[in-house]
């Protein structure tokens, strides 16, 4: 059922994510902006990819790679040389990742049972 959760997560921070990514600056929304869109579609393919697979445990280490990657994606986009993301709107999207993490962190350890 877990899994289910962090599909549904993922879908919703997806949904967010695309609406920061509307204001990134028109040179970067084919660069900085479609690496971090192409990041969290890559997420929720190995999401759907491990929630199908009997043997979990390397899907799994391979999201926890991709969320690391989508985190230093948007700590950069915020960063006060960039100026790419608003402060809230990286709050908001770094609560969500947390959340996504915080239920990998707990499906990781239920596959290795």
């Amino acid at each position: 059922m877990e899994d289910l959760k962090i599909l549904q997560k993922t879908h919703d921070m997806i949904l967010y994510g695309n609406i920061c990514l509307k204001q990134f600056p028109r040179y970067e929304k084919h660069v900085m902006a479609a690496n971090i869109r192409e990041s969290m579609y890559r997420m929720l393919s190995l999401i759907i990819q491990a929630n199908k697979k009997y043997y979990k445990k390397t899907t799994l280490q391979d999201i926890d790679v991709e969320l690391d990657i989508l985190r230093t994606f948007i700590r950069l986009a915020v960063d006060k040389e960039l100026k790419y993301l608003s402060v809230s709107k990286y709050e908001n999207w770094s609560k969500m990742l947390n959340e996504i993490g915080r239920m990998l962190g707990g499906w990781i350890k239920s596959a290795k049972k």
